[in-house]
């Protein structure tokens, strides 16, 4: 397997490919954790986070012969699991983006200020963005937290960059709105 992406278990990707089970079981030790957190950020069930994840590390290991190295295996494997968890979202028919249809022209923010926040925080954080409709949720987990850009969020989900752009702002606001109101009644 040439690669162009040099990847550290390269050695172990291509025992993957020679159906080496050692290999796949030291693979997955690797890669679990962060693909059944991705998994869930998308789908909010744990036991479905699960599946999904062990469904991506099968697929992955059936088809490590598309692996082309363009990119890291880490981002090859969460791309497959991303696809799955948002395939088991439209298996169960949830309008992802109820707003898809209207024309969307909001300003897009750039925001290049870093900030620390404390466990209370991003504990609320965390909840706001389990509060947020789904279609949000997934962009906002898609952009801030698998760090997919508008173009490549907008492929992973059949719409628009702009689209993408737009719900993406809406659901940065509709994060603020629940937070605030978190912080507000903690202070009651």
């Amino acid at each position: 397997m040439s690669s162009l992406y040099k990847n550290i278990h390269q050695d172990l990707i291509e025992l993957c490919g020679k159906n080496n089970a050692k290999a796949q079981f030291k693979i997955y030790q690797l890669y679990y954790k962060a693909m059944y957190n991705s998994s869930l950020r998308i789908v909010k069930d744990p036991t479905e986070a699960e599946d999904i994840m062990q469904e991506a590390f099968l697929s992955a290991f059936n088809n490590i012969n598309k692996y082309n190295g363009e990119v890291s295996f880490g981002a090859w494997l969460k791309k497959i699991t991303v696809n799955r968890s948002l395939d088991s979202l439209k298996k169960k028919k949830l309008e992802l983006f109820p707003l898809e249809n209207e024309i969307h022209k909001l300003p897009v923010e750039e925001v290049s200020e870093h900030f620390e926040y404390s466990e209370e925080q991003i504990k609320i954080l965390k909840n706001g963005i389990n509060l947020l409709p789904t279609g949000y949720r997934i962009i906002l987990n898609l952009y801030l937290l698998e760090g997919y850009d508008h173009e490549e969020i907008g492929g992973i989900l059949n719409i628009s960059p702009s689209t993408s752009r737009s719900q993406f702002l809406r659901a940065k606001k509709k994060l603020i709105q629940i937070v605030s109101k978190k912080e507000n009644q903690k202070l009651l």
